[in-house]
């Protein structure tokens, strides 16, 4: 059974195949990370791991049975008055197994039980029926349309916390 854990020091370089094996699968969903972000990978990572140990950021892997392999990725990110960005992005061989609706429901518990968060945001293009699928199983509600970072129309969520939200207790 895969398992989500906490992102680490040690998951760098499964991380790395993980973004480098999928980034043209990535590419047709969301922004390319670009050369400079695989070039620079050791330093990014370090970067996470620090935002992380300073409370702004909760980055998460989803990592296979074989317990080397990364799946995915789950982020909170911009932690700010109880309120957190949530990003994920799936390899492409695991995709259609509930994994990833699975995996988010997880980081939406963590959001409650371990970092106190009241409310999370998401979004996701358009084109992207996965990300909206998963996004309203777990228990998003859609806010409106926006334009994202890399010029593309898409769709704002979002999920308050409190009172037991379907995402945060398992519902």
């Amino acid at each position: 059974m895969p398992e989500l854990q906490r992102l680490r020091a040690d998951h760098a370089p499964a991380l790395l195949a993980f973004e480098r094996e999928n980034r043209a699968w990535f590419a047709r969903a969301i922004s390319d990370r670009g050369d400079a972000y695989f070039a620079d990978f050791p330093a990014r990572h370090r970067a996470l791991l620090s935002c992380q140990d300073e409370g702004t950021d909760h980055f998460h892997v989803l990592v296979a049975d074989d317990r080397t392999t990364i799946l995915g990725r789950f982020n909170l990110m911009d932690i700010t008055d109880g309120q957190a960005e949530l990003g994920f992005r799936m390899a492409e061989s695991a995709t259609g197994h509930g994994l990833a609706t699975e995996a988010a429901r997880a980081v939406c518990h963590l959001a409650v039980t371990d970092y106190a968060l009241t409310s999370l945001r998401a979004q996701a293009n358009l084109d992207n029926l996965a990300s909206h699928t998963v996004l309203t199983r777990v228990g998003f509600t859609v806010t409106g349309e926006t334009v994202l970072r890399n010029g593309t129309a898409g769709r704002r969520y979002v999920q308050e916390l409190t009172g037991g939200a379907a995402g945060a207790t398992g519902r």
